[in-house]
């Protein structure tokens, strides 16, 4: 019997659990999937991909070496982990239905702004409609930065919440004392001012909202602050020091006049060609959700795909690491790491990947196809981490064979450390996460022939499509 099928015979689990037990390899049989996405320009895909940095975002290219070969224009492409929306917005732009679901609000906004943008005329007047509002509320909100960076931090001055101009019930709010040092007076005072006008409910401020997030700090002019960059927020900690050992004084930047800009580069491509739908909620759930959606749109209610990377094994806390985008958003971080999975050992993160996987069924067609890109996880914050090397042979050993599914096989995808989002941590950088898995699956025997027989389809690399192109 060949390896594959012994591999996903009943009579195996026993053995193959005890195998992962004792951190022995288990052999995986190979698809021969060459990683064309690494041989492709930094910023391939449509031009809302790079809306806003993402902690552990997977490149647009590699999300279109699945749909090319596993789905058809009008599939619905799902990814239960959307993160910044990569798989769904990626799948609109190439004429399949894109449905992200995420747990993390920060996550949800950005994948939200990109399956239902704001047209450009929208975008645009809205932002004009701010422009000069302010014009003639500027001064007052001048004077609140200025009280505020006198006496910054929990016993200073309160301000409106996020959304309170359109929710008079928001109440008021100290700010943090990082995010007043982090900003020119004006620049702040305009923040202030955005942030309690824009309603995050409303499609067109949704997506301006998302935009400024991607243009909140960075190391060039066309960021509102040079004080960290813009990959992911430093820690508040390094902030404060880091202004009072170098004298820091953030440059004057015009809100307006950079989210404009920003404006500018997103729209390079004409929107996707066709909208999506965006979740907020546990990825556990997500599949009974997503077709709820779909059904209420009158759309295919059953998935042919899905491409997703389920979080890794102990290392990004995503609210720490996007704390002031959180506070633009009026969102908690800390409430955001604590309602991720983010945190789990080994054996809760192989029952949470089971229930996702199982939670994932009323979703999927009988034929439909599911990669996982699973992360080795070597090591955490420098700490070797038992159980974080081969995860992928374990998710599918201990999540996706009880679950019914059945193996195609792996490839492999060597990433090098200069890549990875963990060069946050110096010296460590690259180790925590040395080698990405894509486990490829079938949700039935169909889908696992369906995945066999598209593994080898050469595909188009040619983007934008000439459809896509200005003329």
């Amino acid at each position: 019997m060949p390896r594959a099928q012994r591999a996903s015979a009943p009579q195996s689990i026993g053995s193959t659990a005890a195998q992962l037990a004792l951190e022995l390899p288990v052999e995986l049989p190979r698809l021969a999937i060459a990683p064309e996405w690494k041989d492709q320009q930094r910023l391939w895909g449509h031009s809302f991909h790079p809306m806003c940095s993402y902690l552990a975002s997977f490149p647009a290219a590699l999300v279109h070496a699945f749909i090319a070969r596993w789905s058809r224009p009008g599939d619905v492409v799902l990814d239960p982990f959307s993160g910044r929306g990569t798989t769904p917005l990626q799948a609109c732009a190439e004429g399949r239905i894109g449905v992200g679901n995420d747990l993390n609000p920060f996550a949800y906004l950005l994948t939200a702004a990109k399956l239902e943008p704001a047209t450009p005329a929208e975008a645009r007047t809205r932002l004009t409609a701010l422009r000069l509002r302010w014009a003639s509320e500027g001064p007052a909100w001048l004077a609140l930065s200025l009280r505020l960076l006198a006496a910054p931090g929990p016993g200073g001055a309160l301000v409106p919440a996020a959304g309170s101009l359109a929710s008079p019930t928001a109440g008021v709010e100290p700010v943090p004392l990082e995010v007043a040092l982090a900003f020119h007076p004006r620049t702040f005072a305009q923040l202030l001012f955005v942030r309690t006008v824009l309603r995050i409910d409303d499609r067109v401020d949704r997506f301006l909202a998302a935009g400024l997030t991607g243009i909140l700090h960075g190391k060039s002019a066309s960021y509102l602050s040079e004080v960290m960059p813009n990959t992911f927020s430093m820690a508040r900690g390094y902030v404060r020091d880091y202004v009072a050992r170098t004298d820091f004084h953030s440059p004057e930047r015009d809100v307006f006049g950079c989210l404009d800009r920003k404006l500018t580069r997103l729209y390079r491509q004409p929107l996707p060609a066709s909208t999506g739908i965006a979740l907020l909620g546990d990825a556990r759930d997500a599949g009974a959700r997503a077709r709820t959606a779909l059904r209420a749109r009158a759309l295919p209610d059953r998935a042919r795909l899905v491409v997703t990377s389920p979080p890794y094994l102990r290392v990004v806390k995503y609210g720490y690491y996007n704390w002031m985008r959180a506070w633009l958003l009026g969102e908690d971080p800390v409430a955001i790491d604590a309602a991720l999975d983010d945190a789990h050992h080994r054996t809760a993160y192989l029952q949470f990947m089971r229930e996702v996987l199982d939670g994932l069924r009323p979703v999927l067609a009988d034929d439909a196809v599911v990669v996982l890109v699973v992360g080795d996880v070597e090591r955490d914050r420098g700490r070797i981490l038992m159980g974080g090397v081969g995860l992928a042979e374990q998710v599918w050993a201990e999540a996706a064979l009880p679950t019914g599914y059945r193996l195609a096989g792996v490839a492999l995808d060597d990433v090098a450390a200069g890549r990875k989002m963990t060069k946050l941590w110096g010296d460590e950088a690259g180790r925590a996460t040395k080698l990405d898995r894509i486990l490829v699956l079938g949700a039935t025997e169909a889908g696992r022939r369906r995945a066999l027989s598209g593994a080898t389809l050469p595909v188009d690399w040619d983007w934008p499509p000439r459809r896509l192109r200005a003329l």
